[in-house]
């Protein structure tokens, strides 16, 4: 071959480079096509959360592009599948659908023609798995709801288009966050306040005690220096800690007129005695009525009965009753309706895989509901609340509702506390004769309160017989009958009073009342772990609250 020959075939190459072969005596010819011709890098350009519809719910770009064209691609998806072959992609000119059904519907991820399915395949079951670590369920409001959570996930899978080498855990790892210092600094601050404050209580309870020890010895109350000043009386000190600290649910009192030992400037607590005075002499002469320092001290002293706080263990539960009722005058249940629930809180991750052993014993026919995540079947048949996946963890850090029930019924039989009110008129206005009895032996109502309305402008009530205090409220024309506790033990009482007024005026006659036993008899005897099933120490805190409580 000459040399013209030969210059001649490589212009020739060069001016039709997509030739392959150029025949010359049986031997190749090179390819002058561009290196990036050969092979395109594998671009994803968008995962998202559809419905069957081709509605999106999440949708995650990871390269440029406008909402109307992601929508357009979305939309376009379900008209592309075929029903009748059982593929995970489809493709148009321009782009492949990757899809997963899940339930009622489909993780898709919209890739290049020319990307690696089988890269694409391991990218969306990855996508698929992220899913269920943050919603409870498959369902378009679950991912509505933690849209923000899974879009941060995304991110850790594909950066720029491209798939990031990750794992679940991971995953799990890099969105949480978690600190370890973090969490030792939280501890030692919670552990802090936890000292200062039983500190404070126990200096609270010294200086109540120091100032009541002074008001039975007779002598003045001791002093506590201020800032840098002239002391103040101890007894308007311990007084105001006191209410700070303590929590109680004492009647308004008139608070006894505290005053400085000595002129002084700076700050003072109980300064202001003679202010508080001339409020209660102008309260008194409106037609407050202003209860004795006596009732105050029965009210602590009942309060000092009531049970301390509970301490909180590693798996606490919380059972909480709400009753709404509805009687009329005459007698007779008009409604009732009750509410319960058992919430769960795990504050140690160790205990999260658990199961909780309820004992039932009610016979009033109450309708119990478990949460879809509890396993329905082991919970009829054993009385067992554990999740259907044994392998899964509940919630930490979190009150997780897991078993309600409800209670609704017109039988009187079933009302917890019955009130009669009997108003009867007389030559001077009308009698009142209101009466409460206990119905339910093993309940304890504390901080009862019956509020009975009043006529306005008539003055204040003459009481002739009561158990228990009363309170006058004046200004919103109320009458509140007030009673520690009411168990068993005593299980009824009575009030009477006259004033002018109709019948009608003392309606409706509303309630309130806290207890610490459920109405229901459904309580958590028993908490094991799934594994080996052992015993596992926790804590209950039950609350019977009033919503709504009428005689009307």
């Amino acid at each position: 071959m000459t040399e013209c020959n030969l210059v001649a075939i490589l212009i020739s190459s060069i001016d039709n480079p997509l030739d392959k072969n150029l025949d010359n005596g049986g031997n190749s010819c090179l390819d002058f096509r561009p290196l990036n011709s050969f092979s395109q890098p594998q671009v994803l350009l968008a995962a998202a959360v559809c419905t069957k519809a081709g509605k999106a719910i999440v949708s995650r770009q990871f390269v440029e592009m406008t909402r109307t064209r992601i929508e357009g691609l979305l939309a376009a998806f379900p008209k592309l599948m075929n029903t009748g072959k059982q593929h995970t992609f489809v493709e148009t000119e321009s782009v492949r659908y990757v899809y997963q059904p899940m339930e009622k519907l489909y993780m898709v991820l919209i890739t290049t023609k020319n990307s690696n399915i089988l890269e694409d395949l391991e990218t969306l079951r990855l996508f698929s798995r992220v899913i269920p670590e943050y919603c409870r369920a498959l369902e378009e409001n679950e991912i509505s709801e933690h849209c923000f959570d899974l879009i941060f996930a995304f991110d850790e899978i594909v950066a720029l288009g491209y798939r990031e080498n990750v794992n679940l855990a991971q995953i799990r790892t890099f969105t949480e966050m978690d600190s370890h210092e973090e969490k030792v600094f939280r501890a030692v601050r919670e552990t802090q306040e936890r000292e200062a404050k039983a500190e404070m209580r126990r200096k609270a309870k010294e200086l109540q005690q120091a100032r009541r020890d002074a008001e039975r010895q007779g002598k003045k109350a001791p002093g506590f220096g201020g800032f840098g000043s002239s002391a103040v009386s101890g007894g308007s000190t311990a007084a105001m800690i006191t209410e700070t600290i303590i929590e109680t649910d004492k009647p308004k009192v008139a608070p006894a007129p505290a005053r400085p030992s000595g002129p002084s400037k700076a700050l003072k607590l109980g300064a202001k005695g003679k202010e508080v005075d001339n409020f209660v002499d102008k309260l008194k002469s409106e037609g407050e009525t202003i209860m004795s320092s006596s009732v105050g001290k029965r009210t602590s002293e009942a309060t000092k009965m009531h049970a301390p706080p509970i301490n909180m263990e590693s798996v606490h539960m919380k059972i909480e009753e709400k009753i709404t009722l509805t009687c009329g005058r005459d007698g007779g249940l008009q409604n009732m309706e009750l509410h319960g629930m058992i919430m769960l809180r795990i504050s140690d991750d160790k205990y999260g895989r658990i199961r909780l052993h309820v004992e039932n014993e009610d016979k009033k026919g109450v309708q119990l509901q478990t949460h879809p995540n509890v396993d329905k079947k082991l919970f009829t048949a054993e009385s067992l609340i554990g999740l259907k996946n044994p392998e899964k963890s509940f919630p930490v850090n979190s009150d997780v509702g897991v078993l309600k029930w409800r209670l609704q019924t017109t039988e009187e039989s079933f009302i917890p506390l019955t009130i009669n009110c009997w108003p009867s008129e007389s030559g001077n206005g009308c009698d009142v004769n209101i009466e409460y009895e206990l119905q339910e032996d093993n309940l304890e109502l504390n901080d009862v309160v019956i509020t009975i309305p009043l006529p306005s402008g008539v003055g204040a009530p003459v009481i002739g017989e009561i158990d228990g205090e009363y309170r006058h409220d004046s200004r919103r024309n109320t009458l509140e009958w007030c009673l520690p506790v009411i168990d068993a033990k005593n299980k009824s009482g009575s009030l009477e009073f006259s004033i002018a007024g109709q019948p009608n005026d003392f309606f409706p006659v509303q309630v309130s009342f806290v207890s610490k036993k459920n109405y229901c008899n459904i309580q958590v005897t028993k908490v094991t772990q799934v594994d080996g099933n052992s015993p596992v120490r926790f804590s209950t805190e039950t609350t019977f609250l009033v919503d709504k409580y009428e005689i009307l």
